[in-house]
Order: C-alpha cells, then structure tokens, then sequence
C-alpha cells in the first residue's frame, strides 16, 4: 500500500512537471508570436522609406509616361514604387515597354482603371475630347488604387523630373490639408516666358459664373487657381473629407448644369478639384512646377531658368514629342524608345 502511495506521488509530481513546462512554453511562444507582430507592425513604417508615384499610361500617348518614369528613377536615390495606371487593354504592352529596356530595374506595380466609375459623370461636349479620357480622372480616384500608402504623388505623364523626386515628396502639407498643388499665380516673370496670351490663371477660366450653382459657392472669380498636374497627397485626410465621392458630386453637377467655363475648350478634371479644394490645399514649391511648355509653339522660357527648373510640365496642345513644340530637346534626353515600335516621335521634316 504504502508502495502505491509513493507511486502515485511519483505521477503526481511528474504530472505537475509536464504541465509546467507546457505551460512554460506555451507562454515563451505566445511572447515570440507577439514579438513578431510587433516587428510586424513596423512594416508600414518601413514602407515609409518608399516613395510611391502614381502616374498614367495611355495608349496613344505611353511613351510620355516612360519619358517621366527614367527621368525621376534617373535623378534619385530614393526607394521608388511606380503604380503605372492604364486600361484594360493596354496593361500588357505596359509590361512589355518597361520590361524590355533600360526601365527594367524600376520596382513598379501595373494598376487597371475601370472607365465604368465615370458612367453619368462625364458631359461628352468638351471642344477638347483628349481631355475626357478616362485616365485623366485617375487623380480622383488615388485611395481606390493605393491602399497601403498615407503620402502619395501624382503626375501627369507630360513631364519630365531634373530634380530628386524625395524633395518633391517631402512637400509639407498643412494639418487638415488632403493634398498639395502648384498656384497659378506663381507663374514665373516675364523675363523668362513670353507669349502667355490668353493663360488663365484665375477661377474665372474655368468656371461659369453666369449660373447661380457656381455663383452660390461664394468663390470671387478673381481667385488663384491651381494645377492639379502635379499633386502629394495624405490619403488619410483624403479618405477622412471623401474627397473622392465630392468630386464625383461636382461632376454629376457639371453634367446637369454645364457649369465650367468654356474659355479653356475644357477644363474638365481642373474644375472639379479648384471647387472641392478651394481654400483647403498646400502649395509646392513653384520650381517643382514649371508648366505651360505646351501652351504655344512659340512659347520659351531661358534656359538659364530651365535649368533650375526641378520639373518641367508641357501641359497645352503642342507636346514635346509631337510637332510643333518647344524645348523638346530636354523631353528627348529623357525618351525610352517603343520595344515594339508603336510610339515614334513627330519632327519637322527635314
């Protein structure tokens, strides 16, 4: 009996011992798994360090957005993500130009835009129909193609990038501000741009103030406007104010009422912005937004002033790879050639 007893005290403790060290390790491995969350958790900070820039590739015109593209990751240090946005049937020509030439070391992501979001959003009268391409919207859509990033830049594909791209990102924008842009009014002295008739840098140009929708927003026709060619956003705050569903509000407006001006043949993705945006936006510095090199053939900046210029917009009818243009030279120092010979520049015959 007594025999027994000692058994039993033997499993009893050897009981105890196991239970113990399952429990040891149960604890040891549940702090591990927390240990791991917590080093987890630090990737969106890491991803910081990533500079994410979307920018558009249309089908007729892909061969800008490959110039902008080799012009920033050429003049950059920086952990570049490229989220290169087109239409369903031209992702994989995309794929095809950028990974077979000199782009092919970029870190990129290819994003398909739906045009059906823009069903009943778009008047189709505009006296410039380029301007009513579904990609030009991609700007209003920022928090449904990048999710994982709170700073993001958006470029129209007509540029060209001379300066490191981080300084651009690092734009500060002012508490409650969603994005930042280039004012208008910045424009540079006539010293170094001549031939700017008729350049509307003011409300009036894009809105019309004959309708009483317009009139009642309260907005002095005289006020700065701005581009939204170039834009950093915070995604949190542009989530927070759902800027996205206001702009879609104007542009179901516009098509009822037919409320922006006409004095621009169509300022269809600007007006919506300058309404939802009025007085709530940062500014970039204005060297990172040097614009209006598509305006007129005949339009030229110095090119001591080019020079300082860290970006270079061609936003207007005369683009730098067609003819005529101007400045076209510095676009074409930038140009990845077509792998399958689609896009091909325009020069004057000689």
């Amino acid at each position: 009996m007594a025999l027994l007893r000692k058994i039993n005290q033997v499993l009893l403790f050897l009981l105890i011992v196991t239970i113990c060290g399952i429990l040891y390790k149960k604890v040891h491995r549940g702090t591990v798994l927390r240990n791991k969350t917590d080093d987890d958790s630090e990737t969106p900070e890491d991803m910081e360090d990533e500079i994410p820039v979307v920018i558009c590739a249309a089908a007729g015109r892909m061969g800008a957005a490959m110039a902008a593209i080799n012009s920033i990751y050429s003049n950059t240090d920086a952990n570049i993500l490229f989220y290169v946005v087109g239409l369903r049937n031209t992702l994989s020509r995309i794929r095809k130009w950028i990974e077979h030439s000199k782009l092919r070391e970029i870190n990129f992501k290819i994003v398909e835009f739906n045009p059906m979001v823009l069903k009943g959003k778009i008047r189709p009268d505009s006296a410039r129909p380029e301007l009513l391409q579904p990609l030009n919207f991609v700007r209003f859509y920022l928090p449904l193609l990048i999710h994982q990033h709170e700073k993001v830049i958006y470029l129209d594909d007509d540029v060209i990038v001379q300066g490191d791209i981080q300084e651009l990102y690092d734009t500060t924008l002012a508490l409650g501000h969603a994005a930042a842009f280039s004012d208008d009014c910045d424009l540079p002295s006539s010293q170094d741009i001549h031939r700017l008739v008729g350049l509307q840098n003011t409300y009036m140009g894009y809105l019309d103030y004959r309708k009483k929708t317009i009139k009642d927003l309260g907005i002095s026709p005289s006020t700065c406007s701005f581009n939204p060619g170039v834009i950093v956003a915070n995604m949190t705050e542009w989530k927070h104010q759902r800027i996205t569903k206001q702009l879609e509000k104007w542009m179901k407006k516009n098509v009822e009422e037919n409320l922006y001006s006409s004095s621009l043949g169509g300022g269809v993705a600007t007006s919506p912005m300058l309404i939802v945006f009025h007085g709530k936006y940062s500014t970039i510095n204005p060297l990172w937004h040097i614009r209006h090199l598509g305006w007129n053939p005949d339009t030229r900046y110095s090119e001591h002033f080019l020079q300082e210029a860290k970006l270079l917009h061609w936003n207007g009818r005369h683009k730098p790879w067609d003819f005529p243009s101007v400045h076209n030279d510095l676009w074409e120092s930038w140009f990845v050639p077509d792998p399958a010979g689609i896009f091909k520049l325009h020069h004057p015959s000689s």
